[in-house]
């Protein structure tokens, strides 16, 4: 049976199986739309067909969304009806606007911190202060749905070992995009973590070359996710250009001469580009 057929098949038996047609319409809505589809990823199986896995975003009339590299690993993302988030939030790079959403991962404290301004209304921290659990981010801020996938860390300051489910990809469906940033990815990624983040199309990446992952390993991530835009970050000690050097001419390159950036659907680059902003060159 060809992928798309089993798609259908899946979301016709999730109708079926509702009592009431607007519930089955409702139930199909509210699945990601970042996890329709993996079928243009390598050996990537089909994402979770949960009719109960996502509530949709708020509709906005513009399409545009804004990326501004604040430093480190942090950005901000404006989405078309004004929502701010920003990622691997520290207090020490801020939007010009108080976020309204703010996300965190704990490998090191360059990538959080546990006194944000209260004004701002959600604080999501990519790991579970409950040993044994993983945080779990299912949230739908005005026309933002925001999730997450859990990847382990190495103990920071050589320490050995590792922790379970210490560091989380957040993924922003926003205005058609499926957007994701890998946080502090210290392990190249399973066939288990490819299917829960489904399609990217825009993802940031830490290129430091050693204290995530080496560029070898973390090139192979990015080339199997395939996104059409490639937003290097988190670049301490080697130039971004050993990063870049692990692509060859299915990926084109391009260094910004600013920090911001400004995206749609419609405008998404039709071959892969690795995008390098003003501040991470």
């Amino acid at each position: 049976m060809k992928p798309h057929y089993l798609i259908l098949a899946v979301t016709c038996l999730a109708a079926f199986a509702a009592s009431d047609p607007a519930e089955a319409l409702e139930q199909r809505q509210r699945a990601s739309q970042c996890h329709a589809i993996a079928e243009n990823m390598p050996r990537a199986t089909f994402a979770s067909f949960s009719v109960a896995a996502a509530p949709m975003p708020a509709v906005s009339e513009g399409e545009n969304v804004r990326f501004t590299y604040l430093g480190h690993s942090t950005f901000e993302i404006e989405t078309p009806g004004g929502i701010i988030i920003a990622t691997d939030y520290n207090g020490w790079y801020r939007p010009a606007t108080t976020p309204d959403v703010v996300t965190m991962n704990k490998a090191h404290t360059t990538h959080f911190t546990l006194t944000p301004e209260p004004d701002i209304k959600h604080v999501l921290h990519g790991w579970s202060d409950v040993p044994g659990e993983k945080a779990s981010i299912n949230l739908v801020v005005g026309d933002a749905y925001i999730r997450n996938v859990t990847t382990d860390i190495r103990f920071s300051y050589g320490l050995g070992g590792s922790q379970e489910d210490g560091n989380s990809i957040f993924i922003f469906e926003i205005a058609g995009l499926c957007i994701g940033h890998l946080g502090h990815l210290h392990y190249e990624l399973t066939d288990t973590h490819y299917t829960e983040i489904g399609r990217l199309d825009v993802v940031m990446v830490p290129v430091d070359g050693g204290l995530t992952m080496g560029a070898d390993s973390m090139s192979r991530v990015i080339k199997r996710l395939r996104s059409s835009l490639i937003l290097p970050m988190h670049r301490r000690g080697p130039p971004v250009n050993a990063f870049v050097s692990m692509f060859g001419k299915d990926f084109d390159i391009a260094y910004a001469p600013d920090d911001s950036l400004t995206v749609s659907m419609r405008t998404l680059p039709k071959k892969p580009l690795i995008y390098v902003m003003k501040g991470v060159q």
